[in-house]
């Protein structure tokens, strides 16, 4: 059993040994661990507080971003329908634009047919009356070719004229 247990020097010596290692821990170690341990923690510590901060603000940017979209969701909806109205409106407005001009084209047709009616009217009668003398000119130099045909249609004339 001798080598299980120590002899009374070596525990001594080893005793010594390691009262003066304490020591010198203590007095040289000891306070930069302890120290850089504490810093270690605090930093440990700044770095979880300010990683809630920053996730309560990522929730705060989230919420704000959705409503965000959801107002630029609501304004472009409200766009396009202020875009279909107004195409709306101005289809309409072609429309009744066109009916317009149209009734306005029929009725200047019209005009001019009607003009031009009464101008081939016109030109048809003066036409008519100008065939009308000519015959007339022929059957009145044909029937009074003689004196004693003049006399009567004279006399005619003057009867006709007494008479009205």
């Amino acid at each position: 059993m001798d080598i299980v247990t120590p002899a009374v020097g070596q525990i001594f010596w080893g005793g010594l040994v390691f009262l003066i290692l304490l020591f010198l821990l203590a007095k040289f170690a000891w306070k930069p661990i302890l120290g850089a341990v504490n810093e270690r923690e605090r930093t440990i510590s700044e770095s979880l507080e300010l990683a809630e901060k920053t996730k309560a603000e990522m929730q705060t940017l989230q919420a704000e971003n959705e409503n965000l979209l959801k107002e630029a969701r609501a304004e472009r909806d409200l766009m396009i329908k202020d875009a279909k109205e107004v195409a709306s409106k101005m289809v309409t407005d072609a429309k009744g634009i066109a009916k317009e001009e149209g009734s306005k084209i029929i009725a200047s047709a019209k005009e001019s047919i009607n003009a031009e009616k009464a101008a081939a009217i016109s030109e048809l009668k003066t036409q008519v009356a100008g065939f009308a003398i000519e015959i007339a000119e022929k059957v009145v130099h044909v029937e009074l070719s003689s004196d004693v045909k003049q006399k009567a249609l004279a006399d005619k004339l003057v009867d006709d004229i007494n008479l009205n």
